[in-house]
């Protein structure tokens, strides 16, 4: 079963202002195809443990997969699957709140949306080196916050990941240099809660 990056909804150009043309192109066509590439490498002659199985079913379970590989499962296949929900949950006409069931979790849990944003933002800025900051829900649908270390999947410690904000360098740093939390500022402007909510509503633990 080969794993592929998702299809972009929008231009390399439309998250502009906030991110620019060049960053999302090679973001995209490089960084995450690269990702791409070395897991289905790595997966060639496994496939009894990844037939009929999602990449998010594999990662959820990667305990499963032979030792000899899963360190490297959880690098490039994190790296496949981190990326494609960070891609997914942005849009030039972004949804700019949640509403439903997730808006009343986010105000049961945190407070408020703007509590919540804080909370996100802060764990994505004080990540030491590279990784993600995350809202993620765990099998109750309960919602936490965390960070995770290079190309760690939350899926890896159990959590259901619906919102992340991609920290490594590579994601910002030609537009925004060293001032990662503009970065992390700015992209609350093009976070679509449609797409998180949708994570929400339909993404479960098996």
């Amino acid at each position: 079963m080969k794993y592929d990056k998702i299809e972009l909804s929008y231009s390399f150009n439309a998250l502009e202002p906030y991110i620019d043309e060049e960053t999302v192109k090679i973001h995209y066509t490089k960084h995450l195809q690269g990702y791409v590439n070395k897991l289905n490498n790595i997966l060639q002659g496994y496939n009894k443990f990844t037939k009929g199985k999602t990449l998010e079913e594999i990662l959820l379970n990667v305990d499963k997969i032979p030792k000899k590989i899963r360190e490297d499962v959880i690098n490039q296949g994190g790296g496949v699957s981190n990326h494609n929900l960070y891609f997914s949950i942005l849009s030039p006409n972004p949804k700019k709140e949640p509403e439903g069931k997730l808006l009343k979790e986010i105000i049961k849990t945190f407070g408020s949306l703007e509590k919540l944003k804080q909370k996100v933002s802060e764990a994505a800025i004080n990540q030491f080196g590279s990784g993600y900051g995350w809202l993620v829900k765990d099998k109750h649908e309960k919602l936490k916050i965390m960070s995770t270390l290079n190309q760690n999947s939350p899926l890896s410690y159990g959590f259901i990941p619906i919102l992340t904000i991609d920290i490594w360098e590579h994601a910002y740093y030609l537009k925004y240099k060293n001032l990662r939390a503009e970065y992390v500022k700015n992209i609350w402007n093009i976070i679509d809660w449609e797409r998180v909510e949708e994570g929400y509503k339909n993404l479960c633990i098996q």
